[in-house]
């Protein structure tokens, strides 16, 4: 397990560069797979959430997987969402694609209302700030996606909404 600079580690279960790995994105870069996906959500939410970020019922692709814990917007109740992430100097990036649909996630909308947050990355429970990104910053970070992983170029194509670009900065102190 490799750290990036921030102190966030860099976890992948499997590889990337597999026959497997690519034909997993193609998938999910077609709509129909992309309904499979996010039909598995809730037991993917499960399997992260028992393997503490370690495990994803989608498989061993290569994807480095976090699970993002806010605060529900409107219900103030806490919510889990397994996101694939990308780390940035000092910071973790994720995004709102939403597999192309027309709207924003529901934990996009959490993060706009209420900034800090958690993210569990290989068992290990971190703090965040979370920062929307915007212009030349959100297009930079949206370009990093798309050219880490296919299905984020369809996800891109399939809807008219600017898909929103988050900047997730460790607060002082680790949880556990």
């Amino acid at each position: 397990m490799e750290e990036g600079s921030g102190g966030f580690p860099d976890v992948r279960w499997g590889r990337s560069d597999t026959k497997l790995a690519r034909a997993g994105q193609w998938l999910v870069s077609t709509s129909v797979g992309s309904w499979v996906v996010r039909t598995m959500v809730p037991l993917d939410r499960w399997v992260l959430t028992r393997s503490g970020g370690r495990f994803t019922a989608l498989g061993p692709f290569g994807t480095p997987l976090l699970v993002l814990e806010t605060t529900g917007a409107r219900s103030g109740a806490a919510r889990s969402t397994p996101l694939v992430y990308l780390l940035d100097g000092d910071r973790i990036l994720v995004v709102g694609s939403n597999f192309g649909q027309e709207h924003h996630p529901a934990w996009s909308t959490n993060l706009l209302k209420a900034t800090r947050a958690h993210v569990t990355i290989a068992g290990v429970r971190y703090p965040v700030t979370a920062t929307m990104l915007e212009g030349p910053e959100r297009a930079e970070g949206w370009a990093m996606f798309e050219e880490a992983a296919r299905p984020y170029r369809a996800y891109g194509s399939r809807t008219t909404r600017e898909i929103r670009v988050f900047s997730l900065r460790a607060d002082e102190q680790r949880s556990s």
